[in-house]
């Protein structure tokens, strides 16, 4: 949902601090390099299982927690639901070697807005945490096409029972929900609308209230399941 040729500049002042969790210590020291290589990042610390990376993520308070789904003692998914239970404004980014659609389905219900398939890490990581920092959700291009199928209807709905009818929304706040859905920046939609950034983010934050809604990936799965957007 985003592309390799939007700017990956995270747009924080302060260093943007990284928990890396990752039971391989290959994966990890690459992990690493990748991300610090790029400007005003660090790698605040490394945690080789999920107990350890909910220990971590409440010492260390890093920006952006990069989970393995698949590792000892704790699995990335019930890290993930432990972590922002104890603090919501940390940002997830799951790895997977599982592109299957339940495997996608459940990083993004656990509450992750950012997947990447461990395949395409080197491609695809550095957008995606840069993407996180500016609280935007990423699914790389293998992870958002099934985002989008298992986005139609909620989890727990009877696909036999009638939608309910969505809350009505203004002209300008399809546009700006269409334009997340589709995994724009708020500099893009923005530009698209003739509009400043910060006024997409108070549409987008009027939005959240309006519906409802807690997480981006949630305002996606309602665009996706109204019909607002087509997967």
């Amino acid at each position: 949902m985003k592309t390799l040729t939007e700017s990956t500049t995270p747009m924080v002042a302060q260093t943007l601090r990284i928990l890396v969790a990752d039971d391989h210590p290959l994966v990890r020291q690459g992990l690493r390099t990748l991300l610090e290589a790029h400007p005003g990042w660090e790698v605040c610390g490394e945690a080789v299982t999920g107990r350890e990376a909910i220990e971590k993520a409440q010492l260390l308070q890093p920006d952006i927690i990069v989970l393995d789904i698949h590792m000892p003692e704790t699995d990335g998914l019930q890290a993930a639901r432990v972590i922002l239970a104890a603090n919501p404004r940390s940002e997830i980014l799951i790895l997977t070697v599982d592109n299957s659609d339940e495997a996608v389905r459940n990083a993004s219900e656990a509450g992750a807005h950012g997947i990447v398939m461990k395949s395409d890490a080197a491609d695809d990581l550095i957008i995606g945490v840069a993407a996180l920092a500016r609280h935007e959700p990423f699914y790389a291009s293998q992870a958002s096409g099934m985002v989008m199928r298992n986005s139609l209807r909620p989890l727990g709905t009877d696909p036999t029972q009638p939608d309910a009818a969505p809350a009505k929304l203004t002209s300008r706040e399809r546009d700006i929900v269409v334009g997340v859905a589709k995994g724009q920046s708020h500099k893009q939609i923005a530009a698209t609308l003739n509009i400043s950034p910060k006024t997409v983010e108070s549409h987008r934050r009027n939005i959240m209230r309006k519906l409802g809604l807690k997480s981006a990936a949630k305002l996606v799965r309602y665009a996706m399941h109204h019909g607002l957007v087509r997967p």
